[in-house]
């Protein structure tokens, strides 16, 4: 025998919104856009009386006369013209009718350029809608989580009863666990059990955030072919449709649990998929259109319940590491030493995560917090992760399994999250999470089973047995949630800031900073004096070749393109003259209305963007004591910002705002924008910095390191808040105005 391979990915490849089938208790026909039947499924003559032969070609018209005089003529193709005028099928879905004496529902659906007509039986034996309505304060009489889910596997059950009914949620690697659980007295828990990612492969994760319920009426039906003709080779895409059949490998796994019918409905957080609500049945059911369009009111009603919980418990978590951060901020600026206020006090580095250690590694001295890793073991780490991290952020969750050595003290230091202070001057702050020894109670052997098929290969097939199957687990810690990765970030940002004004000419830094000056002097020199006219002679020369009326249609466009690059080189070139500009000006202190600055920024953006769209509100706007030209660029070029990078949101949002604190006033400019990962918010304010997410959209990658030098010209400190997908808050704090006109200090 040969040696062979098997490639386990290919559960994760299978092509099941393709599968050539549907589900046999209905049947379905395939529309192009000039209503011709491009595809039917091979049960339809089985339904429909008077069809024979070949139907792909014909016009619906031919479907609609043979299904008798109780349905307006042309029907299908008055309905087809009513969603194409509302841009939409829902508010036809389902269109009731009756076909050979029996009610059937009728949903239409887009697929590419065709419309999907899907036929299934309506069937009336429980009122979902009414029973839902009396369910719902059932489900959400609980503020607590667990009991949350509890109530709402109950209440499923009540209303649909299925055998079981779970609640099933994902974990980040895509396995999942039943964390609730309702179900006949005669069956045995699944509650607690785990299931592997392959039995829900990731394909199949992305319909479920598309389609929030799926029915499998009966695992022992044979599906119905999808027919077309000879010569079409297109694949049906069924991403969308109800009937869609379902996986071979999916059935097989369902008919060795001996479950007849299986029905889920989709709970998503943040248009993630968080989990599912997993029904069971032991012998074959179905539910109609009407009831599992009102089953997926219970997902929607749980998912948000779920987000407004999870929400609450991130704020209340944000709150306190907020907190703490404040503490540690007045520390630093208290305190002469920089370690002994990170260290020194009962609010420490452990108290803005939740970690059980933390090493600053600072001015060529170890200090330690917590119970944390020997200190040959804390150089050694220290030593590769200077060799092997480019991150400013580095986190994990399983150090030993990149980095072996670290397996010896995995009881104290399986996970780890790094802030970068200073690379140069090998500067860190570093966090220790211990292992947590976890056994986890797999429903049967996660492992895939492989048997050899008819012709020989072998294949992967679903698992025959589901008895309890134990897995210890070690070398692992808890996760590092978003709001710790934000607090480390904004912590590096305090030190930054208070080691800079303590430092002074001293660090390495300033010197630094100084050269690097300089030379941006000179280098600014050579652009205004060595680029700009070259420059300039080139748009020129092409605005004179353009007026060349023998040159062609496409040399016109060319220079046109010359222009354009003209121009964005010229702008380039005065962003950064303006920034080279900022370090050499002293700050002129006047008192400044803020309010009628921000109101002259707003009314100028018309001129710049598209502000069909955006909606900016303004709420308190405290006076500054700052250079009146510094600050309007400063918040030019934050509210510029925030309008550019929220213009694909509908609507998009800004809001402006100013608090006063005891010794400071800090400013926000909040949008609902693309947002910035966690990651790269230590780096945003770096000159020529741009994320991946905004390559596509115009700008210099100069505005906030311009914004960063007037801050700190005003001895002030700005930093921001974000999370991708949902926008970004960016935050200045300038000295605030005393009795006597001075700023505080």
């Amino acid at each position: 025998m040969s040696d062979f391979e098997v490639d386990l990915s290919n559960c994760d490849s299978e092509l099941i919104h393709i599968p050539g089938r549907i589900q046999s208790h209905g049947f379905l026909i395939v529309l192009d856009g000039a209503c011709i039947i491009r595809y039917y499924s091979a049960n339809l003559a089985k339904l429909i009386a008077g069809i024979s032969g070949e139907i792909s070609g014909k016009p619906v018209s031919y479907i609609e006369s043979l299904l008798g005089n109780t349905n307006q003529k042309d029907f299908i193709t008055l309905l087809i013209n009513l969603g194409k005028l509302n841009k939409s099928f829902e508010q036809i879905n389902p269109f009731q009718i009756e076909i050979s004496g029996e009610t059937y529902y009728l949903i239409i659906i887009t697929s590419g350029e065709n419309y999907l007509l899907e036929f299934e039986p309506a069937v009336k034996d429980f009122d979902v809608q009414k029973m839902i309505g009396r369910s719902v304060s059932e489900m959400l009489a609980d503020k607590n989580l667990q009991k949350m889910l509890n109530n709402t596997a109950a209440q499923v059950k009540n209303i649909i009863d299925y055998d079981r009914v779970m609640i099933y949620r994902f974990a980040d690697d895509g396995h999942g666990e039943v964390v609730a659980e309702a179900k006949n007295e005669t069956l045995d828990t699944w509650l607690g059990l785990h299931y592997p990612a392959s039995d829900i492969p990731k394909q199949a994760r992305e319909l479920y955030k598309l389609n929030l319920t799926r029915l499998i009426a009966d695992v022992n039906t044979e599906p119905s072919k999808i027919i077309t003709t000879a010569g079409n080779l297109q694949h049906l895409d069924l991403t969308n449709a109800q009937l869609r059949a379902v996986s071979p490998v999916h059935i097989q796994y369902l008919k060795n649990m001996e479950v007849a019918s299986s029905f889920s409905i989709s709970l998503l957080y943040k248009k993630e998929l968080w989990g599912l609500i997993a029904c069971h049945n032991y012998t074959p059911r179905f539910i109609d259109y009407k009831a599992r369009e009102s089953s997926k009111l219970i997902g929607q009603i749980l998912s948000s319940a779920l987000e407004y919980r999870q929400d609450e418990e991130n704020y209340q978590v944000h709150e306190v590491y907020k907190n703490n951060l404040d503490k540690l901020s007045k520390y630093l600026q208290e305190n002469d030493s920089i370690e002994e206020a990170l260290t020194g006090e009962t609010i420490n580095l452990l108290s803005v995560v939740n970690a059980t250690g933390a090493v600053l590694v600072y001015e060529k001295k170890i200090i330690k917090c917590g119970v944390t890793p020997a200190d040959e073991q804390i150089e050694h780490l220290i030593k590769w992760l200077k060799e092997n991290n480019k991150e400013p952020i580095y986190h994990t969750t399983n150090l030993g399994n990149v980095y072996k050595e670290a397996g010896n003290y995995r009881q104290v230091a399986s996970g780890i999250l790094l802030s970068v202070l200073s690379k140069e001057l090998e500067e860190y702050v570093i966090w220790f999470k211990p292992e947590i020894i976890e056994t986890i109670s797999w429903a049967g052997n996660p492992e895939k089973n492989l048997e050899m098929n008819a012709e020989g290969l072998m294949q992967i097939s679903p698992r025959n047995s589901f008895e309890v199957w134990s897995q210890t687990v070690s070398g692992i810690s808890a996760t590092w949630t978003a709001e710790e990765i934000k607090s480390a970030v904004r912590l590096k940002e305090e030190i930054t800031y208070a080691a800079n004004l303590k430092a002074g000419a001293l660090r390495l830094l300033n010197e630094k900073l100084r050269l690097a000056y300089q030379e941006l002097d000179t280098f600014s020199f050579t652009i205004s004096h060595d680029l700009k006219n070259p420059i300039t002679a080139i748009k020129s020369y092409a605005q004179l070749l353009a007026m060349d009326e023998s040159i062609g249609m496409s040399g016109h466009q060319l220079l046109l393109r010359i222009a354009e690059r003209a121009d964005k080189m010229n702008f380039m070139i005065n962003e950064v003259l303006s920034y080279s500009r900022i370090g050499r000006l002293a700050v002129q202190y006047k008192k400044i209305n803020i309010k009628t600055l921000i109101s002259d920024v707003i009314k100028d953006l018309d001129q710049v963007h598209d502000t069909t769209n955006l909606k900016i509100t303004v709420g308190n706007t405290p006076d500054l004591h700052g250079d009146p030209v510094m600050l309007l660029q400063l918040f030019s070029n934050l509210i510029s910002n925030a309008v550019k990078y929220s213009q694909h949101a509908n609507p998009a949002t800004v809001h402006i705002e100013g608090h006063i604190n005891e010794t400071d006033i800090c400013y926000s400019i909040k949008d609902n924008g693309i947002g910035i990962a966690a990651k790269n918010l230590s780096i945003i304010f770096e000159l020529f910095t741009r994320m991946d997410n905004v390559k596509k959209i115009e700008g210099s990658g100069v505005g906030l390191a311009i914004v960063k030098r007037i801050v700190e010209k005003h001895s002030g400190k700005i930093w921001a808040e974000s999370q991708l997908g949902k926008g970004s808050t960016f935050f200045v704090s300038l000295k605030k105005i005393t009795n006597e006109g001075q700023t505080s200090y």
